[in-house]
């Protein structure tokens, strides 16, 4: 189920998106201010991020700009809402990576229509299956592992576990986390340490991409 974060300061108009955005099936998390929104988009993984140009507390096209500069957070698909329609806003805020652009008043037809297509370009774009972090290039349709554009040896679970870690780039996954999303219940959380030194021998110069975060398990970050 896609999870969307709406960033929007009127309460009645994110109550109206948040109630037809549920019965879309989508899961929600609405938020009034950028604050809050930060702390929230930096623990939690979100596919679709909605959000308000004319904030209490921070410009939109800010949130815009610190978002596109993460890069653990840049590749989220956004759209803007706004009531400033003017044809420099809008070039604005593509321009900063904003996906689309939809202008108050809307209904709510063609924001449920804006949604679909924009998750629907991200899922056809995400699906040619390729992960890159600086020299680091996993191409997971072809089982493939590059660094610095030379083929290194990873087996499937290597792959899957890198690939998985990579796709949540900044946030710590813990060993049983990564079990249970692999399905590695035979090997178990013991084995999840040797897969995790091979695949850091097997990287050479980026090995310390990988970083073992106590207590809780591992994660990829620069």
């Amino acid at each position: 189920m896609e999870r969307i974060a709406l960033v929007e300061d009127d309460r009645d108009l994110a109550l109206l998106i948040e109630h037809n955005l549920r019965r879309e099936g989508y899961l929600v998390n609405s938020f009034e201010r950028a604050t809050p929104f930060f702390d929230f988009i930096t623990k939690n993984k979100v596919d679709l991020i909605l959000l308000d140009i004319m904030l209490p507390d921070l410009d939109g096209f800010r949130v815009l700009r610190f978002l596109k500069n993460r890069v653990d957070l840049k590749d989220i698909p956004l759209i803007l809402i706004t009531a400033r329609g003017g044809e420099e806003d809008k070039i604005k805020g593509l321009e900063l990576g904003a996906d689309d652009y939809v202008t108050k008043p809307f209904s709510v037809r063609e924001l449920l229509a804006r949604v679909r297509a924009v998750l629907r370009r991200y899922k056809k774009n995400n699906a040619e299956g390729v992960l890159e972090l600086d020299g680091i290039k996993v191409l997971i349709n072809e089982g493939r592992v590059l660094v610095d554009g030379k083929e290194v040896n990873l087996t499937p679970t290597e792959m899957r576990i890198l690939a998985l870690l990579m796709e949540n780039y900044g946030r710590a996954m813990s060993r049983g986390f990564i079990v249970e999303a692999l399905g590695l219940h035979e090997t178990g959380e013991r084995a999840v340490d040797v897969h995790i030194k091979h695949i850091r021998d097997k990287l050479g110069p980026y090995k310390h991409y990988v970083k073992t975060v106590r207590g809780i398990g591992y994660k990829v970050e620069r």
